[in-house]
């Protein structure tokens, strides 16, 4: 789970992991000289949506006020915090109009399941997984549906530990991003295996920059505080 894979990292018992947004922000401030160093096409313009019981129609955020509600894990970039993000830029105190407190599903599928079976009245996750489980007939949508698709925002990535040149030599970094980079589904045979087990073709470079807005909004939240 994200935590794990932090403290992995953390712990230096991890070279190379796949973070979410503020989870990849987390680790490169534990560990100095990180690097994100590569993601998908779709993690530049990454989306959140929200949904809602379907016998509860809502047309924008402010419909959320004095309804139930529930984030996926309290440290997930798409499942809570550019959700609860967007939130607060709509004028929602999630510790003060929804009926009662947020509640944290811990993952995307509990998120939207959680909805459909009338727990709670509505919620928010990762676009990319709603998208599959309607696409699967996972989801009942004459019970629950998309009613708010966010802004895009950077979020999944590589992420290099600091310590790798030293550790493998000169270049160990630059010789990884090229090797993810050399990944396409249109090799076929593993390479399309792997690919395929992100949802996407090959990867992009990226680059620390691009979580700047991730870092701020954590901090904004009081999720980061140092």
């Amino acid at each position: 789970d994200y935590a794990a894979v932090v403290t992995g990292f953390n712990n230096e018992d991890i070279h190379l992991a796949w973070f979410g947004g503020l989870t990849g922000v987390q680790a490169r401030k534990a560990v100095p000289g990180s690097q994100a160093i590569a993601q998908r096409s779709m993690d530049a313009e990454f989306k959140s949506v929200f949904i809602v019981r379907k016998d509860l129609p809502a047309q924008n955020l402010q419909d959320l006020k004095d309804l139930t509600f529930t984030f996926g894990s309290i440290i997930s970039t798409s499942g809570h915090l550019m959700p609860r993000f967007f939130l607060t830029e709509a004028g929602i105190d999630v510790a003060k109009d929804l009926k009662g407190p947020p509640n944290y599903s811990g993952s995307h599928d509990k998120t939207w399941k959680l909805v459909e079976t009338g727990s709670f009245e509505a919620g928010a996750l990762n676009a990319v997984v709603w998208q599959k489980r309607v696409k699967d007939g996972s989801v009942d949508t004459s019970k629950v549906e998309v009613f708010y698709t966010t802004p895009p925002y950077f979020d999944y990535h590589w992420v290099a530990s600091g310590d790798l040149d030293e550790e493998f030599g000169d270049g160990a970094t630059e010789r990884l991003l090229k090797a993810l980079l050399a990944l396409s589904s249109a090799d076929g045979g593993l390479e399309q295996e792997i690919m395929a087990a992100f949802d996407s073709t090959r990867f992009i470079s990226t680059n620390n920059e691009n979580y700047t807005d991730i870092e701020q909004v954590a901090r904004d939240l009081g999720i980061i505080e140092n």
